[in-house]
């Protein structure tokens, strides 16, 4: 789907929310001199071929601290379903006349632009396409996550989807019927899936507060290879995060 301008409209919408079990409130920490919210927001905006970028939330009492921050900051807030995620995707994705939607989480700070971008990019140049990820197989850092979904492909999943929990994950009905949907893939090579960047655990927070100290405020903006040197420089810090099991990102879970 191409809007009337004859020109496809890219939003990414930023899924966010203050009610996580392991971390509560974890957008909202600050990390080195701003919440982590601005920091995925900020590198968001800095993503090459988006045309806007959105933080969505719940309509839940928890969230009206996130909400209110946005609007404090200039930030574009949609607020939707708590637990039928898709929907709220859908319902931002109409308001915001999106041809595609880029899908982040809140929980990715170090989010690399240019890595998304290349995401992006793999897209549009697959046109026609449905579905673009750095995830299928996960071969970047955990916390550089990016997927774009057409309009046409979310529509689809809206219509069809019963099963809460591929409602709740948004992707999952298009990545589960790759015979339906054209899907493309961007991979890291080497692969540095070994790396854990994301946010979801008091030891993330302590390690991504250890890295932003020492990109410091001119390197705000950061890229994957700005994070890598600081890890090489100091191979020690990947050890205070290093004993969680799991993978943060298995089919993209809530932040």
């Amino acid at each position: 789907m191409v809007s009337g301008r004859g020109v496809m409209k890219v939003v990414a919408i930023i899924q966010a929310r203050m009610g996580s079990s392991r971390l509560p409130g974890k957008v909202l920490m600050t990390l080195f001199d701003q919440p982590v919210i601005q920091w995925v927001y900020e590198r968001a905006s800095r993503i090459p071929g988006v045309n806007n970028v959105v933080v969505a939330t719940s309509t839940a009492i928890v969230d009206d601290p996130l909400a209110h921050w946005c609007q404090r900051h200039g930030v574009q807030v949609f607020r939707g379903s708590e637990h039928d995620v898709l929907d709220r995707y859908l319902q931002c994705a109409s308001k915001h006349g999106a041809d595609a939607v880029v899908r982040i989480t809140a929980d990715c700070p170090l989010l690399d632009p240019q890595v998304s971008g290349r995401v992006v990019a793999a897209f549009r140049e697959a046109q026609p396409c449905d579905y673009a990820s750095n995830t299928q197989p996960a071969t970047f850092p955990d916390g550089l996550d990016t997927e774009i979904i057409s309009r046409n492909a979310l529509e689809t999943s809206g219509r069809e989807v019963k099963e809460a929990f591929e409602r709740e994950h948004v992707t999952t009905f298009v990545r589960r019927h790759a015979d339906r949907f054209r899907l493309e893939s961007v991979v890291c090579e080497p692969d540095l899936s070994d790396h854990r960047w994301t946010l979801d655990e008091l030891s993330d927070f302590a390690f991504l507060s250890a890295v932003a100290e020492r990109l410091g405020g001119q390197n705000r903006f950061g890229s994957m290879r700005d994070v890598l040197d600081v890890l090489e420089a100091e191979p020690e810090l990947r050890a205070i995060n290093s004993g969680i099991v799991g993978d943060a990102r298995a089919d993209h879970a809530l932040p």
